[in-house]
C-alpha cells in the first residue's frame, strides 16, 4: 500500500489526515495517510528509514527548513521562502515543494480578493515568508510586517526584494500609518488580544482579514473584524487549499477546479472538522501562480 504522512512536533493537533484521506477516497486510491510526531533532529532518521512504499510527506513546524537538505531537488519557489512543506518521491529521491504559498493565493483569491496593494503582515516567523511571497503574487507594492523583535524581520526584508515588494519592519505593537487591502495574521491567538482591534481597523474598506491560524477556530483577530463587517478568512482556507495542492504533488491526480458547493462551505469561520472533510473529497487542481518557474533545481551532492 502507497504511504503518506504529516510529520511535526506537536502533531496531535493536524487535521492534515482527515483531508488527505478524504481527498483519497473521493479519488479511488487505496493509501494511506498518518500522522508521526518527528523533532528537527529527528527528520534525517526518519526520512532516511522510510521504505519504498513512501510517496509523500507533509512537513509542519518545526520541520519546514530541515526538510532542505534533505531533498535531491527543490523547487525554486520553497528556495526562496526558506520553507519545504510538501515532499515527493521521485526516482531520483525526494524533491521538495511549498504550497502554502499557492494555498496563501488561493484563499484570498477565493474570498473575492483578486489583487493587493499594500498589506501588513504580523508575525516574521517562517510562515511569514510564504505569506510575503503570496501577496507578491496579488501584486502587493508595499508590505508592512509587524514583529516582537523587528531585527527578526530582515529575512522577510530580503525576500521582499526578490520579489519586488517595499518591506517596511515595525514592532508588534506599532500601528501603521496607513490603511491596508489586507492584513494577515501568523501569530498565535494569545498574541492577538490586546491588539486585535487596532489591527482589524488597519483594513480598508472593501478588504479583508486572513488569520492562517486554525485553532481556534475564532480568533480574537477575527472575531474583532467581524464585528466591523470585514471580510474574514480563517485559517482553515489556508489549510484545506495548501492541502489540495499537497494531494496532486503526491497523488499525479489532476481533477475539475473545486465545487462551488464546496466553496459555501469553506466560507464558514466555524466549519467542522465534516464540513473540512466534505471539501477535502473535493480536492482538485488548483490554479498555478503565474509567477515564472524555472522547475525543480538539483541540489548539489
Amino acid at each position: 500500500m502507497t504511504r503518506c504522512a504529516v510529520l511535526g512536533d506537536p502533531i496531535s493537533h493536524s487535521l492534515s489526515p482527515l483531508l488527505h484521506r478524504a481527498a483519497y477516497a473521493a479519488l479511488d486510491l487505496p493509501w494511506q495517510y498518518d500522522a508521526h510526531r518527528v523533532t528537527a533532529a529527528e527528520l534525517a532518521g526518519f526520512v532516511g528509514d522510510l521504505g519504498s512504499e513512501w510517496r509523500g510527506l507533509s512537513l509542519t513546524m518545526p520541520l519546514k527548513q530541515a526538510a532542505i537538505q534533505l531533498c535531491e531537488s527543490v523547487e525554486p519557489l520553497a528556495e526562496q521562502v526558506d520553507a519545504v512543506n510538501t515532499m515527493v518521491r521521485t526516482q531520483r529521491g525526494w524533491s521538495g515543494h511549498n504550497t502554502d504559498v499557492g494555498g496563501c493565493v488561493d484563499a484570498v483569491r477565493a474570498a473575492g480578493l483578486d489583487s493587493v496593494e499594500r498589506a501588513v503582515v504580523a508575525g516574521s516567523g517562517a510562515t511569514a515568508g510564504s505569506v510575503l511571497a503570496a501577496l507578491a503574487e496579488l501584486g502587493a507594492r508595499k508590505v508592512v510586517v509587524l514583529a516582537r523583535s523587528p531585527q527578526r524581520a530582515q529575512r522577510v526584508v530580503e525576500l521582499g526584494r526578490h520579489w519586488g515588494v517595499d518591506v517596511e519592519r515595525l514592532p508588534l505593537e506599532a500601528t501603521p500609518a496607513e490603511r491596508v487591502d489586507v492584513l494577515v495574521s501568523t501569530v498565535p491567538a494569545t498574541a492577538q488580544q490586546e491588539r486585535a482591534a487596532n489591527w482589524a481597523a488597519l483594513v480598508r474598506q472593501g478588504g479583508l482579514v486572513f488569520d492562517v491560524v486554525y485553532e481556534p477556530r475564532e480568533t480574537p483577530l477575527l472575531a474583532a473584524v467581524t464585528r466591523r463587517g470585514t471580510r474574514t478568512v480563517p485559517g482553515t482556507e489556508l489549510l484545506l487549499r495548501q492541502a489540495a495542492r499537497q494531494v496532486t504533488l503526491m497523488t499525479g491526480v489532476d481533477e475539475a477546479p473545486m465545487s462551488q458547493g464546496c466553496a459555501r462551505d469553506t466560507a464558514n469561520t466555524r466549519r467542522s472538522t465534516d464540513s473540512l472533510s466534505r471539501c477535502a473529497a473535493r480536492l482538485s487542481r488548483p490554479a498555478p501562480l503565474a509567477s515564472p518557474q524555472a522547475g525543480p533545481r538539483r541540489r548539489p551532492s
